[in-house]
């Protein structure tokens, strides 16, 4: 960990005023920003994690930052486009291979997964079961079918199917035949009419258990939001394109929220660290060359960050080094 940053600036070990990054210190020592580099942040959300990497880079470093959400790049304009350090792009991560100010090679890559603190605060949004909005979901509003559209449309073995892939909802044949009954009377429109619906439908868990403390809406718009934004096919595609842009000795730090964002990351990781299992019934094809060091495990929030910010609770953060290319 470096010392405090130049006079003005917040140490990095300390969150910016106003938002509580996850894993703040973790993602700095993870990236290990050097001064003249060059860093993306794919999920500027409202750039707590880009205010550490901005600190930490001289005169002569780079900070590239995207965001799918226009209200993120709206922050990123206004706090940080003044900065000539600076370029801003709104889009996926995952088509950070058309960006061309990526094109010269990064020193670091950050992905911060999942739903931003801000965009769940915003009924509006329709990201939250305990926020009435309209129901959208849509990390980027211009984009796509909003969860409405889609819910009011769907099929109900397709539906039944993504509440089980990207929820792990065991209720998600009873809420997929509850919420089809439902929209042919009326069409969804608000968070609270679906919350609502699959409360009613769902089994009562035992006083004082975990499953009686967890909203049953939960798994469900989990998986509605993950298949509306092609969350995991992003993922998989920006985890290559990151790899494809990272300098050697470049670092890629990506943080997960659930476990199918963090099975993704740590089986692209392992696979391209570790040789696969060999099987001495077959003749090997060519040698396993790695082409990424891993650094750290999964990593954790600490006792003194969840104290204070509960949504590190679940956060899971791993980082991996782009090895030279060998002579």
């Amino acid at each position: 960990m470096r010392g405090a940053a130049q006079a003005g600036h917040l140490p990095v070990s300390q969150s910016p005023a106003g938002h509580l990054p996850v894993l703040y210190t973790q993602v700095l020592d993870g990236l290990r920003v050097i001064e003249n580099g060059t860093y993306l942040d794919g999920t500027f959300g409202r750039g707590g994690h880009a205010r550490g990497v901005l600190e930490q880079l001289g005169p002569g470093g780079r900070l590239l930052v995207m965001d799918k959400d226009p209200e993120a790049i709206a922050v990123a304009e206004r706090d940080f486009a003044p900065d000539r350090r600076v370029s801003i792009f709104r889009g996926s991560f995952a088509d950070l291979l058309h960006w061309e100010a990526t094109a010269e090679g990064l020193d670091g890559v950050l992905f911060d997964l999942g739903v931003s603190s801000p965009q769940l605060d915003v009924a509006e949004r329709g990201f939250s079961f305990g926020k009435d909005g309209p129901l959208d979901m849509r990390m980027d509003p211009d984009s796509g079918e909003s969860a409405a559209q889609w819910l009011n449309r769907v099929e109900e073995r397709e539906l039944m199917d993504v509440l089980w892939t990207y929820g792990e909802e065991r209720q998600g044949r009873r809420i997929a035949k509850a919420i089809v009954a439902r929209r042919d009377k009326e069409p969804f429109t608000r968070t609270a009419e679906l919350a609502e619906l699959i409360a009613s439908v769902m089994p009562r868990g035992k006083p004082g258990t975990d499953k009686s403390r967890i909203h049953p809406a939960t798994r469900s718009f989990q998986a509605i939001r993950i298949h509306i934004n092609r969350e995991l096919a992003d993922l998989e595609a920006g985890l290559d394109a990151a790899l494809a842009r990272l300098k050697p000795g470049g670092r890629l730090a990506v943080i997960s929220f659930h476990s199918l964002e963090d099975r993704i990351v740590k089986q692209f990781m392992n696979r391209h660290a570790k040789a696969p299992p060999s099987n001495r019934r077959l003749p090997e094809l060519a040698a396993f060359v790695p082409t990424l060091d891993l650094h750290g495990g999964a990593i954790k929030a600490e006792d003194d960050e969840l104290a204070v910010n509960p949504r590190s609770r679940s956060a899971v953060l791993r980082v991996a080094e782009k090895r030279a290319v060998a002579a």
